[in-house]
């Protein structure tokens, strides 16, 4: 029973850190935040990205918090998968570094992809595919 409270906590840790944040993430993305405005730029990617990004974020962060529908939790695990594979393939292509102190690194969208990763493993039955 207590290795199962552990789970439990250790899955609420990772999808509030990982998952969770990309509400954080996609509210700045559709105000069209300083640093995600940049970081297109710096990518040569349009500023219009972020309003798709922004709301992909927000619902994919909501749907792994609700309970149920554990398709779409698959298909917003995969969504967080993808974008930060690409955003952590996009800045190694810009050219920066892995890490460092400026605001474009690889690493950043990898630490997020740990967590989200763990989130997805940490899941309780109740929200897996049965």
């Amino acid at each position: 029973m207590r290795a199962n409270k552990g789970r439990t906590i250790a899955y609420w840790i990772t999808t509030i850190l990982g998952p969770g944040s990309f509400v954080i993430g996609g509210t700045l993305f559709l105000a069209h935040g300083e640093q995600p405005t940049q970081a297109m730029a710096h990518l040569g990617l349009s500023p219009d990205l972020l309003y798709v990004l922004g709301v992909w974020k927000i619902l994919g962060a909501i749907v792994c918090v609700i309970p149920g529908v554990p398709l779409l939790k698959e298909w917003a695990y995969a969504g967080f998968f993808f974008e930060l594979t690409a955003a952590a393939a996009l800045h190694a292509l810009a050219g920066d570094p892995f890490f460092g102190s400026g605001p474009f690194m690889v690493a950043s969208p990898l630490i997020f992809l740990g967590l989200v990763i763990a989130s997805y493993v940490l899941r309780p039955a109740s929200r897996r595919l049965s």
